[in-house]
């Protein structure tokens, strides 16, 4: 069996159909699905059990024996929440106790770090393990998540294979849930629709142009065939990128969009909102190196034929993958 957990949510819904397409059965869906505006996400896919995420170590010490692969992609993701203990509770915590479990049951592991642990970018963006100490996330969801990092990192007894990867800005289907977290191709979608337009940050450091701003985007069908992959090849242990290797401006992929729907384009810029304004990246491109060494060879999808596949193939008749 291979365990998913965070089943319903963007990433982890996106995870159970590569898996299922590659021929894998015995899924087990682990989330609260008690949060119905997901439940799309997982409508038609083949699980063989969903499992409630406050019963899921329970469910785990009756059923380790038959559990080939933990795949923990399920966390708290809002960066806009400032209240740590719910990251201490769901991301750190939860986390803690997943390695645990899959230590003590000889389990492999990979679970979801992100590039939100590089802060700014001041120490750039290799995934080498001797810079996690000294990174300086900008939000208590990149503290979270390299806290993580950190802790995984001094552990002596840990899963026979484990992998944290760094997600960069992951764009794609099933994301209808996520709101002003889902990603901007998403909204810019929204947006022409509604308006013909699409706003933009302005930049508010005089180094960047409005809508230059430059973050590594990826497709999420290549975030799912790296984490397969992994699984398949269970390569050195370690922290790994997740992202392309190419920064691309927020105007390049707002002129995807448009090209995607056949419209002119037209762009408005706004002020970035107070609340994050101190805390935004300007800047984020993975290097690649790591996972590329340890022989993974596919090409990442560029950002023109992703936005191109996930606007006219999911989200102009809002469908699921």
């Amino acid at each position: 069996m291979i365990v998913v957990t965070g089943a319903a949510g963007f990433i982890g819904s996106c995870l159970i159909s590569g898996l299922s397409n590659k021929g894998y059965t015995g899924i087990i869906a682990v989330d609260d699905f008690s949060k119905t505006e997901k439940a799309g996400n997982l409508h038609g896919k083949t699980v063989e059990a969903r499992i409630e995420r406050k019963l899921f170590f329970e469910w785990l010490e009756q059923n380790a024996a038959s559990v080939d692969f933990i795949f923990h992609i399920g966390a708290r993701t809002d960066t806009t929440e400032f209240n740590m203990a719910i990251f201490d509770e769901l991301n750190t915590g939860y986390s803690r106790k997943v390695w645990e479990m899959a230590t003590m049951f000889n389990i492999p592991l990979v679970y979801a770090s992100s590039a939100a642990t590089y802060g700014m970018g001041e120490l750039g963006y290799a995934d080498t393990h001797d810079v996690v100490e000294r990174l300086k996330p900008l939000n208590p969801y990149g503290i979270s998540k390299n806290d993580f990092d950190k802790w995984a990192l001094k552990q002596k007894t840990t899963p026979p294979f484990w992998a944290g990867m760094k997600f960069f800005n992951v764009y794609g289907p099933n994301e209808y849930h996520k709101g002003r977290m889902a990603s901007v191709i998403f909204h810019a979608h929204r947006q022409i629709k509604e308006t013909g337009k699409v706003k933009l940050f302005r930049s508010h450091r005089p180094d960047f142009e409005d809508g230059k701003q430059l973050r590594d985007f990826i497709y999420v069908k290549d975030v799912v065939s790296v984490l397969i992959f992994m699984m398949q090849k269970q390569p050195d242990s370690g922290l790994y990128n997740l992202g392309t290797g190419k920064a691309r401006s927020f105007v390049d992929l707002a002129m995807a969009t448009f090209r995607a729907l056949n419209q002119q384009p037209e762009i408005e810029f706004i002020d970035t909102p107070e609340d994050i304004r101190n805390k935004y990246q300007y800047f984020t491109e993975a290097l690649m190196s790591k996972l590329i060494k340890a022989g993974y060879t596919d090409k990442f999808t560029s950002l023109e034929d992703g936005v191109l596949d996930y606007v006219s193939n999911y989200l102009v008749e809002g469908k699921y993958q």
